[in-house]
């Protein structure tokens, strides 16, 4: 092994960049050519590479986003772009690739590894939505950035006695909504996994009024319901004034906890080790251990929702 490379690809999270420097410093460490393609798959497909050194990832650890750019690609579900991108590996003498990114990005590495490509992938998203690692890259930080973002919200919702319903992101995941709703003592948190109905949840808050609740808070999980309608029939049923807080991409950026710019740093060797060994595969971090899986079987298991949180944060509300 003497050449890799590192895209960032699909949405991205905070610790790219503390990847991104991790495998650029650590590969030259070991001997290696390290090369970065600008935009993710779609750079890879364009042949926007270029070769970086040390100074190409200086002073970015605590930066958010990635430096790298990113995007998503439709071409990469063909196999005319997954030639022009194994293509573009070979012509420079790349001989493995390491993709930071979600379960979309691995759809395509297992597309490059069937072209004979080494591809080694890093759990990079928010949604924390993988089943074999305990964290991805990001959702650490993005869930002290929603906590931090609905302490803000309470506040007003203290100063006008009102119920807020505040929407994370999660893509069919739980995780996000789950893990900040119990930190900052939501009064309900809904997620796909979990059944949920407006009545029991309207039952909650007139029982909070009664005993004289200055504030209620509702966490959403995107796409399990429409959060305006909801604070309408809350309103209707209730008696209650509702706003809705859709907290959008905020929750993307900002810079990374000291928990996710350590794992993205660990996870950016674990990846260069893997491709001088002449492996492809997933890097998982799971009971305070890093842990490899195939791409393959990576992709095929669903993630186990914690009920016991879920059972907790729903017997704390009042």
């Amino acid at each position: 092994m003497n050449n890799i490379a590192v895209l960032t690809s699909g949405g991205d999270s905070p610790g790219m960049n503390a990847c991104i420097r991790s495998i650029v410093r650590y590969g030259i460490s070991m001997g290696l050519k390290v090369y970065g393609v600008r935009r993710g798959y779609s750079g890879l497909i364009e042949e926007d590479i270029f070769l970086m050194n040390e100074r190409s990832v200086g002073n970015i650890i605590q930066v958010g986003g990635t430096i790298l750019k990113t995007s998503r690609c439709k071409e990469m579900m063909t196999e005319a772009g997954v030639v022009q991108a194994v293509n573009a590996l070979k012509s420079r003498g790349i001989e493995g690739l390491i993709v930071i990114g979600g379960d979309g990005s691995m759809r395509g590495a297992r597309e490059l590894e069937k072209h004979g490509i080494l591809v080694a992938c890093i759990p990079g998203t928010i949604d924390n939505n993988l089943f074999y690692t305990d964290y991805t890259l990001g959702f650490d930080t993005a869930v002290n950035t929603v906590i931090s973002l609905i302490n803000n919200v309470r506040n007003t919702s203290m100063s006008h006695d009102r119920v807020s319903i505040v929407e994370t992101m999660g893509a069919g995941c739980g995780d996000l909504a789950l893990t900040a709703g119990l930190a900052v003592g939501a009064d309900f948190i809904i997620v796909p996994e979990m059944k949920w109905g407006v009545d029991d949840i309207c039952e909650r808050l007139v029982r909070a009024k009664k005993t004289k609740k200055e504030c209620s808070i509702i966490v959403v999980s995107e796409h399990v319901c429409d959060p305006n309608e909801l604070a309408k029939m809350i309103s209707m049923k209730c008696g209650i004034e509702c706003r809705t807080v859709i907290l959008g991409h905020v929750q993307r950026g900002g810079s990374p906890s000291a928990f996710d710019r350590n794992l993205g740093t660990k996870m950016g060797a674990k990846a260069v080790d893997m491709l001088m060994q002449g492996e492809s595969g997933v890097v998982g971090y799971t009971s305070g251990k890093f842990v490899y899986v195939s791409i393959e079987n990576a992709l095929h298991g669903r993630r186990k929702f914690d009920i016991n949180d879920y059972n907790l944060a729903q017997r704390l509300s009042f």
